[in-house]
C-alpha cells in the first residue's frame, strides 16, 4: 500500500455516534489466556537465532567478537610472560617489594559482619535475575547505537544480520530467541515479563543496596572498599604484575583488600552501580520528554549502550572475582566470605554450597513458572516497579526539545498490519469514508471525519518515540491536540480513562486496543496525528490517524485508530488488563520507564 492524499474537503458537520457502533468495536477484542502456550505465543512467532555479535568498523566493516576468544587468550599468553620476566628484574622486584598490595589500606581485625555476607548473597541473587531478564530485553532489538535516530547500519554493535530491504519490515521482525534457561523468560518477543522481571528485581536489588551504602558508612566498613592513600594505585600495579606471573601476592583478605581489589570493587560498588541507574531512567519516556536538559545530551541510545556496557563490567567483575577466589585459596576465602572466620575447615564452603542450590533451584524454577503464572509475574513487577511508573507519568513535558534537523532518517515500522476488507476499502478510496468515533462517558458523543478532523486547531510537535523494545526515533507529527477533542466531546466527571481502538487486529486475533489515563490526554505532548514529517501518515505508520502520548512507550501509541471511548474503568473492556499487548503479551497499561 502507498501512501495517499487527503480526501477532499465539503464533508458534512460532525454526527453523532450511536453507542452500537462502540459496541461493536469492544465485541472484537478478545481476553488473552493466562498461562502461555510458547507455541501460539506472540501471534505464534517462529523462533529466530542471530548471529555472533560484530562491532562495527569505520562506515561499513564488522569486527566477529567471536574473535575476540583467541586474541583475548593470546594476549593473555604474552601479559603472562611479559609479567614473569619483569619480576626477574631487579628494579620490579624492588618495586613489588615496597608495594606489595596493602599499604594504603585500613587494617581490620574484625570479620566482616553478617549483614554484609548476607548482603552479598542478595546481591548476587538478584543480580543473576536482573542479567538474565536484561539479556532477554536486550534480543528484543540487538542493536546497539550511539545516536537517539536507530538507523540501520549505524549502530556500533549488533547481533542481528542486516536489515532486508523491505519496506514494511518491523522491528518486532528482528526479535530473537534466547535459550529457556539463559533468557528470563526465553521466549522470542516476551520483553512485556522479561521488563517485569528486570525491573522488578532491580527495585529489590536498588533497596539492597540503598541498605548497604547505609550500614556501610554506618559501621566505617566503607574503609575496606574506598581507597584513602594515592599508594592504591601503585599497589593495584604490584598486585596486577604479581597475578600475572602466577605468584600470587599475600593473601590479607581477612584484614585488608589488596590495591587491585579495592579499586575494582569501588568501582562495582560507587561507579557501575549508581551508573546503572542512571542510564536506565534515561531509557524512560516520561524522564527523557520531561528533563530535556539530560536528554539532549544522553539520549536513549546512548543510555541503552552505556547500560550494556556496565553489564559487561558486572559479568567481567564476577566472572575474575570468582576465578580469583578459588585460584588464590578456596576454602580459606570462602571462610571469609561466608563463615565469618579465618580458617581453613569446609564451613564456608558448604554455605557457599547451600546458597548456590538455592540460586540453581531459582534459576531453573524461573522461566516454567513465568510461563505458568505470567499474570502473577505481571502483578508483582507492577506492584515493585509500579509506584515509580506512577510518579514518573505525571511529568507534564513542554515542546521544543527538538527542531527539523534532528529528525531520524530512518524511522522503524512495528505491529501488525490491518489487511482485513473495512481497512483495505478505506484506504483504497483515500479514506473519505473514514469516521473517527468517540463515545462513552461524554456529553457530546461525535463522528469526525478526516476533512474534519483537519478543520480543527491544528497542532504540531516535533517528538521522540521510545518504543518497548529499545529502538527510538525523532519524527515531526501533525494533527489535533487531545485537549481540543476533550474540548469538543466534554468527559464526564466519571471518566478516568481513554480507551483508543485500532482498526488492525493484535498478533494474537481479535482488534487492537489500548487505555490511557484521562488526565494525560490533556498534556501539551497528546495529540492525534494524521501527519508525519510534512506529509499524511503511511500505511505502515497509522494512517490514517494515530495517538501520540509522549510520556509512554510505543505500543500505546495506538495506529490506524477506529475509535476512542471515555469509560469510568478498563476492567470490562478486552482482557481487562488496560490494553491488547496488557491482556496478550503481560505488558504494563502504565509504562512511562
Amino acid at each position: 500500500m502507498d501512501d495517499r492524499s487527503n480526501p477532499p474537503a465539503g464533508t458534512p458537520p460532525p454526527g453523532r455516534v450511536s453507542p452500537q457502533a462502540m459496541d461493536a468495536l469492544r465485541e472484537r477484542l478478545t481476553r488473552g489466556e493466562d498461562v502461555i502456550d510458547p507455541e501460539t505465543f506472540a501471534g505464534a512467532i517462529p523462533a529466530a537465532f542471530g548471529i555472533v555479535p560484530r562491532l562495527r568498523i569505520g562506515a561499513k566493516r564488522w569486527f566477529n567478537l567471536a574473535w575476540l576468544l583467541p586474541i583475548g587468550w593470546a594476549l593473555l599468553l604474552l601479559a603472562v610472560a611479559a609479567a614473569r620476566y619483569a619480576r626477574g628484574r631487579p628494579d620490579v622486584a624492588a618495586f613489588v617489594l615496597r608495594h606489595p598490595g596493602t599499604g594504603f589500606a585500613t587494617h581490620f581485625g574484625t570479620p566482616m559482619p553478617v549483614w554484609l555476607r548476607v548482603q552479598h548473597f542478595l546481591n548476587l541473587f538478584f543480580l543473576a535475575f536482573i542479567v538474565r531478564a536484561g539479556a532477554q530485553i536486550l534480543a528484543d532489538h540487538p542493536r546497539l547505537y550511539w545516536t537517539r535516530h536507530s538507523t540501520p547500519g549505524k549502530e556500533w554493535l549488533r547481533m542481528q544480520r542486516a536489515v532486508p530491504d523491505t519496506p514494511l519490515w518491523t522491528a518486532k521482525q528482528e526479535s530473537l530467541t534466547l535459550p529457556e534457561h539463559l533468557g528470563l523468560p526465553g521466549l522470542r518477543h516476551s520483553i512485556g515479563l522479561a521488563r517485569w522481571w528486570h525491573l522488578g528485581v532491580d527495585t529489590l536489588w536498588l533497596g539492597n543496596g540503598l541498605v548497604f551504602y547505609v550500614l556501610l558508612f554506618a559501621s566505617g566498613e566503607w574503609r575496606r572498599l574506598v581507597p584513602t592513600s594515592w599508594q592504591v594505585f601503585a599497589d593495584a600495579a604490584s598486585v596486577l604484575i604479581q597475578y600475572l606471573s602466577l605468584r600470587w601476592p599475600a593473601d590479607d583478605g581477612w584484614v585488608a583488600y589488596n590495591g587491585l581489589q579495592t579499586l575494582a570493587y569501588f568501582a562495582t560498588v560507587f561507579v557501575a552501580a549508581p551508573l546503572a541507574l542512571v542510564t536506565g531512567l534515561g531509557m524512560s519516556p516520561a524522564l527523557s520528554t520531561r528533563f530535556q536538559f539530560v536528554s539532549k545530551r544522553l539520549s536513549i541510545q546512548a543510555a541503552r549502550s552505556l547500560h550494556f556496557l556496565v553489564l559487561c563490567w558486572f559479568l567481567f567483575f564476577v566472572f575474575v572475582h570468582v576465578t580469583l577466589v578459588f585460584a588464590t585459596g578456596a576454602l580459606h576465602n570462602l571462610n571469609h566470605m561466608y563463615a565469618g572466620t579465618d580458617s581453613g575447615d569446609w564451613v564456608g564452603f558448604a554455605i557457599f554450597a547451600a546458597s548456590m542450590a538455592v540460586l540453581a533451584v531459582a534459576w531453573f524454577a524461573a522461566t516454567p513458572f513465568t510461563l505458568r503464572h505470567p499474570r502473577t509475574v505481571q502483578r508483582l513487577g507492577y506492584a515493585l516497579v509500579g509506584p515509580a511508573q506512577r510518579l514518573f507519568e505525571h511529568l507534564d513535558s513542554r515542546p521544543g526539545t527538538y527542531t527539523e534537523k534532528d529528525l531520524s532518517p530512518y524511522f522503524w515500522h512495528n505491529g501488525k498490519y490491518p489487511e482485513s476488507p473495512e481497512y483495505r476499502a478505506l484506504f483504497d478510496r483515500g479514506f473519505a469514508d473514514y469516521r473517527l468515533r468517540i463515545h462513552g462517558l461524554v456529553e457530546n458523543p461525535v463522528e469526525l471525519t478526516l476533512p474534519e478532523l483537519r478543520a480543527l486547531p491544528r497542532h504540531e510537535q516535533i517528538t521522540q518515540h521510545f518504543c518497548i523494545q529499545g529502538w527510538s526515533g525523532i519524527a515531526k507529527w501533525g494533527g489535533v491536540s487531545m485537549r481540543t477533542i476533550l474540548d469538543l466531546v466534554r468527559p464526564k466527571p466519571e471518566a478516568k480513562w481513554a480507551v483508543f481502538y485500532s482498526l488492525g487486529d493484535g498478533a494474537d486475533g481479535g482488534l487492537y486496543y489500548d487505555a490511557h489515563p484521562i488526565e494525560q490526554m490533556r498534556y501539551q505532548l497528546t495529540m492525534l496525528a494524521y501527519d508525519m514529517n510534512g506529509a499524511p501518515l503511511s500505511y505502515g505508520h497509522g494512517a490514517p490517524l494515530r495517538l501520540r502520548n509522549e510520556v509512554q512507550l510505543g505500543f500505546k501509541q495506538v495506529k490506524w485508530i477506529a475509535g476512542i471511548e471515555f469509560v469510568a474503568d478498563f476492567a470490562q473492556v478486552g482482557g481487562g488488563h488496560g490494553g491488547y499487548n496488557e491482556d496478550h503479551e503481560f505488558f504494563g497499561y502504565r509504562q512511562s520507564i
